[in-house]
């Protein structure tokens, strides 16, 4: 049995500031899963599952989208992506001393 309390009043309804939700029926294969997740997130247990709550009802803001890169995603032209694929050709060749055991190699 786990149990939740509600900490933040901005979250709560009329009348159930601070409440109290008790979870039942947790395995421990969704226990261990809810504790690697709490670690990962650097948070409580009880943070980390008011925090998947929230997310699963729709109650968390989504990332805002970025668009700093938006001039540069399919701006160049055929003439523009040949030329720099000829420019970094040599970077495909590999050089074969460089897979040769010889002094200072383990």
């Amino acid at each position: 049995m786990m149990s939740m309390q509600k900490t933040s009043s901005a979250a709560s309804t009329a009348g159930t500031s601070g409440s109290v939700v008790t979870l039942r029926g947790i395995d421990p294969e969704l226990r261990a899963a809810l504790d690697a997740e709490a670690a990962r997130r650097g948070l409580s247990l009880n943070g980390t599952i008011l925090e998947l709550l929230r997310n699963g009802v729709g109650m968390t803001a989504a990332l805002p989208v970025s668009h700093d890169l938006d001039t540069l995603a399919g701006a160049w032209s055929r003439e523009d992506r040949d030329a720099f694929a000829a420019a970094i050709k040599d970077f495909e060749r590999i050089d074969p001393s460089l897979w040769e055991d010889g002094p200072g190699s383990q």
